[in-house]
């Protein structure tokens, strides 16, 4: 499903299942809270921290999935077209940063 597609889903579900948006400053909110939630697999999981009992059932993806949902909210309420968006912002990291990762000796 390309980005467009998935923004129209998220509107169409809010129609369906929601009674209106949450505004833009809970939505936020709720972002935050979502990558916070991300944060806390990975710091334990891939990370150095050590992961408890409770969170071994976490499901990554899925929390991914809320992080994108919520991003997808905010581009429909204030009006982006997050593929158009997506896309320019792709060309320009792909002719700014090119040749600045190919020459971090860092990444070597």
């Amino acid at each position: 499903m390309g980005i467009q597609k998935a923004q129209q889903e998220v509107d169409n579900w809010i129609k369906a299942h929601g009674v209106r948006y949450f505004n833009e400053l809970t939505n936020m909110a709720q972002l935050t809270e979502e990558v916070g939630e991300v944060a806390r697999i990975i710091a334990r999981r891939y990370g150095e921290q050590s992961e408890k009992e409770t969170d071994k059932d976490k499901d990554l993806g899925e929390e991914l999935a809320d992080v994108l949902f919520v991003v997808l909210c905010l581009a429909n309420q204030t009006g982006i077209n997050l593929e158009e968006a997506f896309d320019k912002k792709l060309a320009l990291k792909s002719k700014r940063d090119h040749d600045r990762h190919q020459n971090n000796q860092k990444l070597k």
